[in-house]
């Protein structure tokens, strides 16, 4: 059935028939209300986390005319998420599902003919290895093309379309010999950076670079060492290939890639082409006379935690660097040439939106393309110029859209039937002044239905990093709050993205100061506004913001309910657990070099007894992030002096909660917590008596 929907579908593309819609090929929806009015909207929901559709990974076809993209949802009945390819053409009026398999999709890529779809998926009974498959857009199965040992984690068409440049993680031979005996193997370990979350243990295995010929599907190495390879692009001409890569002494120990560039044979040379001694990264990408490579450069080596990417741009001959967005003070992202050369369209983080800009060769001048309280999280450009970007807002889930002179172009509307049955709260931005002087910006979420001079119960929910930001994009958790009656305060303390490197470096080897210091101010602000109600506040976050909140309700027992999610406070108790090692020697030095600024930096813990504030601590199972061993050593200390606390952990589980149910299970229990402390009785059934 599935098959015959998606065959019925190409043929109209192929055709050039009327457009025809998912629903009408698989069944019709349902009527109208007979009254002719659209219904009443409802509250979210936690269950509409199974309807939310989320759209990334935009790719334009060559000739403009097409744009792919993924849509990834949640699946209650296998209790997994899937994603799907689909096709939306440029005038947006015929949207096509091009796959429809049990298995996800990722990673869409345009043949340079156009005649090809290419797409990474783990396919077939027993396969667990992710392998590129190509889809040919005349009509047909999708068919695989290769058949790696590795394990695939990037891949680049070359310009001439007979190449792929890939990216894969040597072969596991402990793997296959535990397969062998059924017995694991001892876990050597001899590297300064020896454990990543999801990953795991790490050994010696490395990402390389191979070249695949499509035709004679030929597989050769580029590179090999003791050393990661990542983001490769071709050269115009598909005679280089640029990438990123840390060479410098021991890559653990050193925060110092830079960018490479080698002709596309093995064997061949590997010449440097960037010597800042902090990060250089991103996706190259080479002008259309290959002269120049644009990328970023991140900030000093010691700023890993609070890392502030600038544009670009070193001759692909070698030569000296020029930074182009220095003067923005605002991190850059995903830089692309315009088809004529003439310019770099990027986009910006700044103070709670994303926009995108053109930079200009050789001038750098610097354009801002769009205005507006919104966030825009990739660009994609055609051979011909069109480009389309993926843009969201406060009340609109990421969607595709066109972008000519000037102006957008909605082509998507993956949400549209979901928006058309909810209401959505009210958001706000806000500006707070600390103790100190320091202006603190963030969003306050209202209630859909919220009345001017009615308090409410309020939540400050902290987001992770630090370095991100609190921005003006879809945010599930905070309409869930919203709709269920609660105010949601969202604030950038020191050490956000988006207002620049002095405010992020802020907090550097003070936390929990100046950031608890922030998070209060907002909090009194909105209590000022009279929309909070001061006897009803709840606190809480994920990861540094549960770390957060582990700060604030040991400095302050105002909160009447707390969630602290894969978050820590012992923090002597990581070095050595998690995997910042890194950060911990450069950042705040060894313990036993700086017993005195471990033990300032750990105080939730050691000031335990302080905290009355009902706690709920939550975590996944075998995060190496934010190993839940931090969640149990607070769940402990508060539990061995009877505060209200409980423990929740997630099996199997990494430092983001990716199985649905457990996805679902967590919202729950924020709720029940939240409203348990800060709702009476009569208000957790019915009206607010306030």
């Amino acid at each position: 059935m599935r098959n015959a929907a998606m065959r019925a579908l190409l043929a109209c593309r192929r055709v050039g028939g009327r457009a025809v819609s998912l629903a009408a090929v698989l069944g019709a929806a349902a009527p109208a209300p007979a009254s002719g009015q659209a219904p009443a909207k409802r509250p979210v929901q936690v269950t509409d986390l199974y309807r939310l559709r989320t759209v990334r990974d935009i790719q334009v076809s060559p000739e403009g005319d097409w744009v792919a993209f993924v849509v990834s949802m949640l699946d209650s009945a296998r209790d997994r998420g899937t994603a799907d390819l689909y096709m939306v053409s440029w005038d947006g009026s015929r949207t096509v599902q091009l796959t429809f398999t049990p298995e996800s999709e990722s990673s869409p890529r345009f043949s340079p003919d156009g005649r090809y779809l290419s797409f990474v998926a783990s396919r077939g009974e027993g396969r667990s290895r992710a392998q590129i498959w190509l889809l040919d857009r005349a009509g047909g199965e999708a068919q695989q093309l290769t058949d790696l040992k590795a394990e695939l984690s990037d891949y680049e068409w070359s310009p001439d379309g007979k190449r792929l440049v890939l990216v894969a993680l040597d072969p596991d031979s402990a793997a296959l010999d535990t397969a062998k005996s059924k017995t694991p193997k001892p876990i050597v370990i001899d590297r300064y950076h020896f454990k990543e979350d999801v990953r795991g243990y790490l050994g010696t295995r490395r990402a390389h670079l191979y070249v695949f010929e499509v035709a004679s599907k030929k597989l050769e190495q580029l590179t090999s060492g003791p050393y990661n390879e990542s983001n490769p692009a071709w050269s115009p001409d598909g005679r280089w290939v640029a990438f990123v890569s840390e060479r410098t002494g021991d890559p653990d120990r050193t925060n110092d890639a830079n960018l490479y560039i080698m002709e596309a044979r093995p064997g061949a040379e590997v010449r440097q082409l960037t010597t800042w001694p902090g990060p250089d990264g991103g996706r190259p990408a080479f002008s259309p006379d290959g002269k120049w490579i644009a990328y970023l450069q991140g900030s000093e080596p010691q700023f890993s935690a609070y890392n502030l990417n600038q544009l670009a741009v070193v001759p692909a001959a070698g030569g000296p660097p020029r930074l182009l967005t220095a003067s923005l003070d605002r991190p850059a992202n995903r830089p692309v040439f315009s088809p004529d050369g003439e310019g770099i369209l990027a986009f910006i983080t700044d103070d709670r939106v994303v926009y995108p800009v053109r930079v200009t060769m050789p001038d750098g001048r610097i354009e801002r393309l769009l205005s507006g309280r919104q966030v825009v999280s990739e660009i994609a450009v055609s051979r011909s110029g069109r480009t389309a970007l993926l843009l969201g807002s406060a009340t609109q889930p990421n969607e595709v859209y066109a972008f000519e002179h000037g102006s957008l172009r909605r082509l998507t509307h993956q949400n549209d039937a979901w928006l058309d049955q909810v209401q959505l709260g009210v958001t706000e931005d806000f500006s707070a002044r600390g103790k100190d002087g320091t202006v603190v910006n963030g969003l306050l979420v209202k209630p859909a239905d919220w009345r001017p001079g009615r308090k409410y119960p309020a939540l400050l929910r902290i987001h992770g990093g630090p370095n991100g930001q609190d921005q003006h994009a879809f945010n599930f958790e905070r309409e869930l709050f919203a709709a269920h009656g609660y105010v949601v305060i969202a604030a950038n303390y020191r050490g956000s993205a988006g207002r620049g490197a002095a405010f992020q470096r802020a907090i550097y080897a003070d936390w929990g100061n100046k950031e608890v210091q922030d998070l209060l101010a907002a909090v009194d602000h909105v209590v000022a506004l009279g929309v909070a109600d001061p006897d009803r506040l709840g606190i809480g976050g994920w990861s540094y913001g549960g770390i957060l909140t582990d700060y604030t309700i040991a400095t302050t027992t105002r909160f009447k309910a707390a969630t602290s999610g894969a978050g820590s406070a012992l923090q002597t108790s990581m070095y050595g657990v998690d995997q910042y090692i890194y950060q911990y020697d450069t950042e705040v030095g060894p313990p036993w070099k700086n017993q005195a600024l471990w033990e300032k930096i750990s105080y939730p813990f050691w000031h335990a007894d302080r905290i009355k504030t009902p706690t709920l601590f939550l975590g996944g199972e075998k995060d190496f992030n934010v190993p839940i061993a931090g969640s149990e050593q607070m769940y402990q200390a508060l539990k061995s002096q009877g505060v209200e606390t409980e423990l929740v952990i997630y099996p199997g589980q990494f430092h983001g909660i990716t199985t649905p149910s457990y996805q679902v299970d967590r919202l729950q229990r924020y709720l029940a917590w939240y409203d348990k402390y800060l709702k009476p009785p009569a208000a957790a059934t019915g009206p607010d008596p306030r």
